[in-house]
């Protein structure tokens, strides 16, 4: 009888331990893959382990809202695809980019991504943080 009133308690708390934890997982490797456009290059399997584990990087610091703010996550939270906002297939860059302004630059979806991995990248480097971060596109797309 003694067992039971342990056990039952037990199993309960496990239960709702399973539900609030259920479905509360990111890729640990998330291939950098949107499918609408042909990619000329690798694709990048961004590790979202070594980033929040290894570098201490929040969420916020990658994934942001319509007007580029930060957004505050959890395990388990619904995250827009890149793409719903930049959805532009490709990159432009060079003379076709000559005179767009940065926001319209990065409506393209390989532009978005480069200025968000780049950009952390080379600060990265430049504080002494990680010199070995990389910055050219066969370093990331192996």
């Amino acid at each position: 009888m003694n067992v039971f009133r342990i056990l039952i308690p037990a199993l309960i708390l496990c239960s709702i331990a399973t539900i609030i934890y259920a479905g509360t997982t990111f890729p640990i490797i998330a291939p950098m893959n949107e499918p609408s456009y042909a990619h000329n290059k690798k694709i990048v399997q961004f590790t979202h382990k070594k980033h929040v584990s290894a570098y201490k990087l929040k969420c916020g610091e990658c994934h942001h809202d319509k007007e580029g703010k930060p957004v505050t996550l959890k395990h388990g939270d619904n995250v827009d695809r890149c793409v719903k906002c930049h959805s532009k297939p490709g990159e432009i860059k060079g003379k076709k980019a000559k005179g767009m302004s940065k926001s319209e630059k990065r409506s393209y979806h390989a532009n978005a991504l480069h200025d968000n991995c780049r950009g952390c990248h080379k600060e990265l480097k430049k504080s002494g943080k990680n010199p070995n971060a990389p910055t050219s596109c066969n370093k990331c797309h192996k």
